[in-house]
Formats: structure tokens, C-alpha cells, sequence
């Protein structure tokens, strides 16, 4: 199995991102951000179909923005990929898992979630006391 993982972690607490990228390897703190190191990591790879990498970035956003939204802020991100697939993790501060929660009228929101769960070959959630990692799947045909 050909595997290359890469996992940032977040700044702490406090430290402008300027700085915390001083000390190490700089932190993901954006959906943008991360959208880019998973488009780096792609275009390493060699032609990938379009369709795949939209969905890659998509899912990224997704989860990324519900760390923030709903789960306390990125903790870390990490990419890992695999002969026939491409894992996003990210990790955030709450233990709740995702759900999905039907949106009446126009309530804007509530989409995210469900657009992971349809565009991934194997979604998986990891919770502990101090958050939880979503690993997020999606084929690729190299």
C-alpha cells in the first residue's frame, strides 16, 4: 500500500497564526487553507478525474467549516493517501458526533453534512473526551 500522510496541527491558543508558524510547521486554520494542501497533495499525485478532486476539496470545506461552525475549532487536519482512495481527518474540540438536522423554511445551513456522507466512500468518527476526528474517504482512480 502507497501511503503519504501529512497532519498539521492548530496553533495554540492565543498565538496569531504568524507566529505559531514560526515554531513549527505552519497550522491550518481555514477551510482555504487546508483546500490547498489537499490540492498540493493531489496534483503530486499525477492526473486525478476533475469530478474526484472537486469532491476532495468539497468534502475538505465541509468538514473544516463544521470544525469551526460546530465543533469548537480544528484542532488538527491530516491527508493520507492510498492506492484507490484519499483520506481527510480532521479533528476538532467537541465529542458530539455530526448529525444531520433537517432544515425547515429557510433556515440557511444544515448541508454539510449530509454532502459528506453522499460524496465518500467510508466516513468514520472517532470521539474521546476532548473531541472527535471525522476520517473522511473518497476513490480515486490513479
Amino acid at each position: 500500500m502507497n501511503s503519504r500522510s501529512e497532519t498539521l496541527p492548530r496553533a495554540t491558543a492565543g498565538a496569531p497564526p504568524a507566529a505559531a508558524g514560526r515554531a513549527g510547521p505552519s497550522p491550518l486554520l481555514t477551510p482555504a487553507q487546508a483546500r490547498r494542501l489537499v490540492s498540493r497533495t493531489l496534483a503530486a499525485l499525477g492526473p486525478l478525474r476533475a469530478s474526484q478532486v472537486d469532491d476532495l476539496l468539497l468534502v475538505t470545506s465541509e468538514l473544516v467549516t463544521n470544525a469551526h461552525r460546530h465543533g469548537g475549532g480544528l484542532t488538527s487536519f491530516g491527508i493520507v493517501v492510498d492506492d484507490d482512495r484519499v483520506t481527510v481527518s480532521v479533528a476538532d474540540a467537541s465529542g458530539k458526533p455530526p448529525r444531520h438536522e433537517p432544515r425547515g423554511g429557510l433556515r440557511p445551513g444544515g448541508f454539510g453534512w449530509p454532502i459528506v456522507l453522499r460524496l465518500c466512500r467510508e466516513v468514520r468518527v472517532d470521539t474521546r473526551p476532548d473531541g472527535k476526528t471525522v476520517h473522511a474517504a473518497v476513490t480515486v482512480d490513479r
